[in-house]
């Protein structure tokens, strides 16, 4: 987790954005942080599309409860979302990586999203959770309250408090 605040003078981006964090946005860089929330974990996410946004609140997801860094998927699943708000794409996705935890014990360890005709077609790459070292409590869902996605000075930004 980086908590800290941006310099006088500094274009202001997200809430608790670092210098480096502005300048790596300003390249095009992608990202996600957990910021403090009482009971629960709130997810910061950012990149320079859409759908990059969508993939770093993800991966910032399951950093809150899993380490993934050592681990090597061992399938590859494809989940279609169809065409709906920006706010309904990010709750539905990040609700189809809590199923495919709670139900089929995975975890994702990489995604990408991509525009289809209809929708959001998102790669995920999963691990079984028998060979991810938890650190955390697992998500249970999603919270409506304080959900934001939406594009900003940098490409696209989201905010979503998660329920552990």
């Amino acid at each position: 987790m980086r908590f800290g605040g941006t310099a006088v003078g500094e274009a202001v981006g997200m809430v608790g954005d670092t210098d480096d964090d502005i300048r790596l946005r300003r390249q095009g860089g992608s990202g996600h942080r957990a910021v403090p929330h009482t009971a629960d974990v709130r997810i910061e996410a950012w990149g320079a599309s859409r759908e990059r946004c969508l993939a770093e609140a993800v991966l910032g997801m399951v950093e809150c409860f899993a380490d993934v860094t050592a681990v090597h998927p061992t399938a590859v699943e494809r989940v279609r979302l169809a065409e709906a708000s920006d706010d309904d794409l990010l709750t539905a996705l990040l609700d189809e990586v809590v199923y495919r935890l709670e139900v089929h014990g995975r975890v994702a360890v990489d995604v990408e999203a991509d525009v289809a005709e209809d929708g959001l077609v998102v790669r995920l790459a999963l691990a079984e959770l028998a060979d991810v070292d938890i650190i955390g409590a697992a998500p249970k869902g999603v919270s409506w309250h304080g959900l934001h996605i939406g594009p900003d000075p940098y490409g696209w930004s989201c905010a979503v408090t998660v329920d552990v």
